[in-house]
C-alpha cells in the first residue's frame, strides 16, 4: 500500500463546512456524535481503557466538527475516537450509497453481515478481525478464525494476522481498526481475500476500493433518539436492535464509478457555492480573509482527491482509453 496517511486525510476532507458539536457521548462501548442543527449522528467504537483525566470533557459541545475531526492522526485512542465519530457525522449527513438494507434474526442483529454472506463462506477459510459477540454460531458452518487484540477463547493474537491473512479466502476487517490505525496493514495482508470492512465506524466512501475493499457493511440509523440514548447506557450489541441496522454495498469497478460521479458533481456544487460566497464577501469590501476560506480549502482538496482516484479506477477500467 503507498502512504497509509493519504486514507486519514481523505477522511478529513469531508469535514468542511460549518457543522458542530449538538452532542457527544463516549459510551461504554459506542462512542457517538451528534451535529448541532441535523439528525446525523457518526459512531466509533470506544476505546474501552478507563481513564478519569480526560482534559476536555465538559467542552467539547459547540465545537466545530473539524476540530474534533483533525485529532484523527493522533495516537492517543480516546483523541482518534473522538476524531472518527466527528468524521462519520459530517460523512453521514450526505445520502447513503446504492446498499442493501439487511434482515436479521432477532436476538442476532449484530450478527446479520455474517448471516448476508453465509451462503459464500460455506467450505471457505474465514477470518474475522475483531471479536463480534455471538460469532461461535457459525464455526461449524465454515473454517472460522478470530483475530483480537484482546483474544478471549478460541481468539487468536492479533499478531497472528500477519499468517492468517494472507491465506483466508474472506476477510472481515472491523472499521475500528481505522482509528487504530492498523487499517493500512490489514487491509494490505487480506490483498488476495475477498475484503468486508464493518461496523458502526465505516464510513460510507467509494475510495476503500483504492485499499482493497471488496464489500461495505456499515449502518443506517433508524431512531436518532433510541440509538443515542441506548448507546449513552452503555448499549453494545443493543444497537442493532433499538436505532439502527446494517446495509451492505458493494466497491465493484461499476458501482464506485457511480459512486465517484456523484461525489465529483456534489462536491463541485458545494465548491461553486463557497466561491460565489467569497467573491461576494470581497465584494463587500471586507478585507479580512474569507470566513469560510477554510473549508473552501477542504473542498478544493477533496474535488481533487475524487479526481484522481475517479481517474485512477476509469483508466485501470478502460486499458485502451487511457492510451488513446
Amino acid at each position: 500500500m503507498d502512504d497509509p496517511r493519504r486514507i486519514y486525510d481523505m477522511l478529513l476532507d469531508y469535514c468542511a463546512g460549518g457543522a458542530s458539536v449538538g452532542s457527544l457521548t463516549i459510551g461504554l462501548v459506542w462512542t457517538v456524535c451528534r451535529e448541532m442543527k441535523t439528525d446525523s449522528v457518526g459512531f466509533c467504537m470506544s476505546p474501552g481503557v478507563p481513564t478519569r483525566t480526560l482534559p476536555w470533557a465538559g467542552t467539547l459541545t459547540g465545537k466545530p466538527l473539524i476540530e474534533l475531526a483533525a485529532w484523527l492522526k493522533s495516537w492517543d485512542p480516546y483523541q482518534a475516537c473522538l476524531a472518527m465519530a466527528a468524521v462519520n457525522c459530517c460523512i453521514n449527513a450526505r445520502a447513503l450509497p446504492d446498499s442493501s438494507p439487511l434482515e436479521a434474526v432477532s436476538g442476532r442483529e449484530n450478527l446479520a453481515v455474517f448471516d448476508y454472506f453465509l451462503p459464500r463462506l460455506i467450505g471457505q477459510k474465514v477470518a474475522v478481525v475483531g471479536r463480534y459477540p455471538g460469532l461461535e454460531f457459525y464455526r461449524e458452518q465454515f473454517d472460522l478464525t478470530v483475530l483480537e487484540l484482546n483474544p478471549g477463547p478460541w481468539d487468536l493474537p492479533a499478531a497472528a494476522c500477519e499468517y492468517i491473512l494472507p491465506k483466508s479466502d474472506w476477510v472481515f476487517l472491523s472499521a475500528s481498526s481505522i482509528p487504530n490505525k492498523t487499517f493500512p496493514r490489514l487491509a494490505e495482508l487480506s490483498s488476495d481475500a475477498v475484503t468486508v470492512l464493518m461496523g458502526p465506524t465505516v464510513p460510507w466512501l467509494p475510495q476503500w476500493h483504492e485499499f482493497g475493499i471488496d464489500y461495505l457493511a456499515g449502518i443506517e440509523t433508524t431512531n436518532v433518539e433510541a440509538l443515542y440514548e441506548t448507546a449513552a447506557q452503555g448499549g453494545g450489541v443493543r444497537i442493532f436492535a433499538n436505532g439502527l441496522r446494517y446495509r451492505v454495498a458493494e466497491l465493484s469497478d461499476g458501482n464506485c464509478l457511480s459512486w465517484l460521479k456523484t461525489q465529483i458533481a456534489e462536491c463541485y456544487s458545494e465548491k461553486s457555492r463557497l466561491t460565489k460566497a467569497m467573491e461576494q464577501w470581497y465584494e463587500k469590501g471586507n478585507t479580512a480573509r474569507f470566513h469560510e476560506w477554510e473549508s473552501l480549502n477542504r473542498v478544493n482538496a477533496r474535488l481533487s482527491h475524487l479526481d484522481s482516484g475517479f481517474k485512477r479506477l476509469w483508466d485501470r477500467t478502460n486499458p485502451s482509453g487511457a492510451n488513446g
